[in-house]
C-alpha cells in the first residue's frame, strides 16, 4: 500500500479505500478511546457513594449465585477482509467456563456460585449505539454484578454500566485516568492496565531517559481527540514537554468514525511533513499507531516512534506487508503487557507466578498456550475473576460495589495481575497494575524488547 505520487488521483483512492478497511482491523485487533463520565443514579453514584460500607446485595447477587458476564470481540469479519494477522487467542467462551470452574471449586464470590455469561461482540460494528446495546443486554437482561470488557472503545460504555451499578473489570486498553474512575466510583475498576495519569508520566519520563528526544527540538503528537486525552495532555503532557524544551505539535484525532480517523491521521502525516516534525509518540489508545505507521509509509513520511503497550508493538511487528518494519527502526517507549509487547525469546513465557497460576486454571480444562501473545485475551480475564473473587472474600451478605471497593484496597501488593507485572491496590486507586518496563525495536529479531529492570508506576 505505497503511494510515492499523490498527484495520481487512482492511487490515492485505493489508498483511501484500503485505508477504511484497515482501520476496522486496527480498532479490533489493537484492543483485544476513550471514557466519558456519566451521571450515576441515587444508588451508588459519584465517589461520595464510595465513602461508606454499603449492606445489601448488588444487583445480579442472588442467596447462591453472582452472575458475571465476560464480553469478547469477534475478529473474523474484519480479518477476512482486510488479511490483517493477529495471533490465535484460542477459545474465550471456554476460557470463561474454565474460570467459573475453578472459582466454583475454590469458595466461590463471597461464598456463592459465579454464574458466567459469555457474550460475543461483532468488532467490525462498533459504535455508540452497538455498545449500548449490550449494556442494555447484559444490565437488563443478564442482570448482571459484574462486566468483564474488551474492545470496548465508546464514551457511553462505561457510564452505561456504571448508571445500572454493574461492576465493570475493564480488560480493554483505553484511557481510564483518575479522573474518570472517581467519577465512575465505586462501579470502573481495572486488574491488569494502569491508570493513564501514572501511565503518561512514567511515558515520558522513560521516553527522556532513554535520549528519545535528544537534539530534538519539536515532536508529534498523535492523540485520541477525547475529554479524558485533552485533559490528561494538558495537564501532564504539555508541561514536561515544556521542561524538556520540545515543542509539541499535536493532531486531534476523531477516532468515532472511521472516515474522521482515516481522514484524521493522513492530514497529521501531511502536518507533520510539511514541518519537519521527525519524532512522533501516541497517547490515547491503540487503534491509533498501527494505521498511522501505514498511511505515513504511504505518504513517505517517517520518523522515530515512541510507543507503549496502548499501540499494541506486537500487532505492529506482525503485519509487515501492511506497517512497514523498517518504519519501526529506532522506536523505543514503555510496556506493561508482555502479551502484546514482546516475544517469548525476550521474556520468558510463563515468566510470573501470577501467570503460571491462570495458565492451570485454564489447563485444567483443557485450554493451553503455545506462546504468551496466545494468552492476551485469557490472562486479562484471569485476572478480572481473580480480583473479583479476591475483593468479595470477606463480604457474605453485603456483596455490592462499594463494600467491594473497599475491601479489594486492602489487599495492597497482594493481588498481582498474570497480564503485567507488579501489583498496588490502596486507598483512592482504581488500578492493579503497577509495573513497567522501557522497550526498544530490535532489528535483529524484527520485534521489541524490554530494556533494564521493572520500574513502578506508583510507590508503594
Amino acid at each position: 500500500m505505497r503511494v510515492n505520487d499523490w498527484s495520481r488521483a487512482h492511487d490515492w483512492s485505493l489508498v483511501l479505500r484500503a485505508g477504511v478497511a484497515a482501520v476496522a482491523a486496527v480498532v479490533a485487533f489493537a484492543g483485544c478511546s476513550s471514557v466519558m463520565p456519566g451521571a450515576l443514579d441515587g444508588d451508588g453514584g459519584g465517589a461520595t457513594g464510595e465513602q461508606a460500607r454499603r449492606t445489601g446485595a448488588g444487583p445480579g447477587v442472588t442467596a447462591d449465585s453472582v452472575k458475571v458476564v465476560f464480553v469478547g470481540v469477534d475478529l473474523k469479519a474484519t480479518a477476512s477482509v482486510t488479511g490483517f494477522k493477529t495471533a490465535d487467542a484460542g477459545d474465550p467462551a471456554r476460557q470463561v467456563k474454565a474460570l467459573e470452574t475453578w472459582v466454583n471449586a475454590n469458595g466461590g464470590i463471597a461464598g456463592r456460585k459465579m454464574a458466567a455469561v459469555y457474550r460475543n461482540y461483532e468488532a467490525a460494528d462498533d459504535s455508540p449505539a452497538a455498545e449500548e446495546r449490550l449494556c442494555n443486554q447484559i444490565t437488563q437482561d443478564d442482570k448482571a454484578f459484574a462486566v468483564v470488557l474488551t474492545g470496548q472503545f465508546q464514551s457511553n460504555a462505561r457510564p452505561c454500566y456504571a448508571s445500572r451499578r454493574t461492576l465493570v473489570l475493564d480488560a480493554t486498553l483505553v484511557a481510564n485516568d483518575q479522573s474518570t474512575f472517581t467519577k465512575l466510583a465505586p462501579y470502573l475498576w481495572s486488574a491488569s492496565y494502569p491508570d493513564y495519569d501514572e501511565f503518561v508520566r512514567a511515558f515520558l519520563g522513560s521516553l527522556e531517559a532513554q535520549q528519545y528526544f535528544a537534539g530534538a527540538t519539536r515532536a508529534g503528537v498523535v492523540a485520541a481527540d477525547t475529554p479524558t486525552n485533552r485533559t490528561v495532555y494538558e495537564r501532564l503532557a504539555v508541561p514536561e514537554l515544556k521542561r524538556l524544551k520540545v515543542t509539541p505539535t499535536v493532531a486531534w484525532i476523531d477516532t468515532t468514525d472511521l472516515g474522521t480517523l482515516n481522514a484524521g491521521l493522513n492530514q497529521a502525516a501531511v502536518d507533520f511533513r510539511g514541518k519537519g516534525v521527525d519524532r512522533v509518540f501516541f497517547l490515547g489508545g491503540a487503534r491509533m499507531a498501527s494505521f498511522f505507521l501505514t498511511v505515513a509509509t504511504a505518504q513517505s513520511f517517517t520518523a522515530r516512534y515512541a510507543l507503549s503497550s496502548f499501540d499494541n508493538p506486537s500487532f505492529l511487528v506482525n503485519n509487515p506487508a501492511t506497517i512497514p518494519r523498517e518504519g519501526l527502526q529506532g522506536a523505543v517507549g514503555i510496556g506493561f503487557n508482555p502479551s502484546q509487547d514482546v516475544p517469548d525469546s525476550a521474556y520468558p513465557f510463563p515468566g510470573t507466578d501470577a501467570e503460571r497460576a491462570c495458565l492451570a486454571i485454564f489447563e485444567a480444562e483443557g485450554q493451553r498456550f503455545a506462546t504468551r501473545e496466545n494468552a492476551r485475551a485469557a490472562f486479562p480475564y484471569c485476572d478480572a475473576t481473580l480480583l473479583l473473587q479476591a475483593g468479595a472474600r470477606n463480604l457474605g451478605a453485603d456483596l455490592n460495589a462499594s463494600a467491594w471497593a473497599q475491601d479489594v484496597r486492602a489487599l495492597g501488593t497482594g493481588f498481582r495481575p498474570a497480564t503485567g507485572f507488579a501489583g498496588l491496590l490502596g486507598p483512592g486507586r482504581f488500578s492493579a497494575a503497577n509495573g513497567y518496563r522501557a522497550m526498544a525495536y530490535d532489528g535483529g529479531c524484527g520485534c521489541f524488547a524490554y530494556q533494564g529492570e521493572e520500574v513502578p508506576f506508583a510507590a508503594r
